[in-house]
């Protein structure tokens, strides 16, 4: 079997060159196409096109975030405060802080303050190869480790999935052996119709009759067919990479035979079945929405 991801994750990565520290985060949620934010630092924008790219290759599609951030390790001369900067990073925390009574004045914040994006200066705010390097260091280590939970994650729910899939393929069978009951109680509610009904009928005809009408309640065919939906779904699991959005369209073809069986079932066993099957198949394909 393929190695089977989630579309939800969370991956950090961080670098540091010279003095600064970089960070990168990837957060992720399912969604049919590769729906990218990238929140990144003026001071890296010129990177931005190849972290979208690396990010876009990895993950393939669903809401992705990404937050490029980085703190001064060392304080250098050469690294002087920008006072604009910092005062509306201060005023915005005092604003926030004000209406829960909390005390904004000390070291902390002020330290915290100036950890923020652009809060230091740079001589010249120059980026040079190796911490362009870095940076895309830090982003291929936060696109590694959320591989490793998404892979850890969607172990999780194909496990679940499958073992759902082998319940439906049990229930379809269980069904299957109410068939010949089935098929009698009709006949004899049939029978005794007539009989309460003091009605004469012609044996032949009416034999001929019943084995159309008993035949419209064969359920063979959609089994055979749910069978083999069963099956692919098993294949595609086994053998995609991103089988997500294949289950889903595979799961649409279950339903519509258990839907079918359950318009011929006419046997309250038989419904009782295509009820749980209908359950399970709905938990499928939720799970299925966060499988890449």
């Amino acid at each position: 079997m393929t190695e089977i991801r989630s579309m939800t994750g969370y991956g950090k990565g961080s670098a540091v060159c010279g003095d600064r520290r970089i960070t990168v985060e990837i957060r992720t949620l399912n969604g049919k196409q590769m729906d990218l934010s990238v929140k990144i630092p003026s001071l890296y924008r010129s990177k931005e096109f190849d972290i979208r790219s690396l990010v876009t290759k990895a993950l393939l599609r669903g809401k992705t975030d990404v937050f490029v951030s980085y703190e001064t390790v060392e304080s250098k001369a050469s690294s002087p405060v920008d006072a604009s900067m910092f005062a509306e990073y201060y005023r915005q925390i005092e604003a926030a802080a004000s209406p829960l009574g909390l005390d904004t004045r000390s070291g902390e914040v002020v330290a915290a303050v100036l950890r923020m994006p652009d809060v230091i200066k740079s001589s010249g705010e120059q980026v040079g190869p190796d911490e362009e390097a870095a940076l895309m260091e830090a982003t291929q280590e936060a696109v590694a480790r959320l591989d490793d939970f998404r892979l850890h994650e969607g172990g999780i729910l194909i496990a679940d999935i499958m073992e759902r899939v082998d319940r439906i393929e049990r229930l379809s069978t269980e069904a299957a052996s109410y068939d010949k009951e089935r098929v009698e109680a009709v006949r004899k509610r049939i029978m005794d119709n007539i009989e309460a009904a003091n009605i004469t009928v012609d044996p032949n005809r009416f034999e001929q009759e019943l084995i159309f009408y008993i035949e419209k309640l064969d359920i063979t065919e959609e089994k055979v067919r749910l069978k083999k939906h069963i099956d692919y779904f098993r294949r595609t699991v086994a053998e995609e990479e991103a089988p997500g959005r294949k289950i889903g369209f595979i799961c649409q073809e279950m339903g519509r035979e258990i839907n079918t069986t359950g318009s011929k079932a006419n046997h309250a066993e038989m419904q009782r079945i295509v009820v749980e099957m209908k359950d399970e198949l709905e938990k499928i394909k939720e799970q299925s929405l966060n499988i890449l």
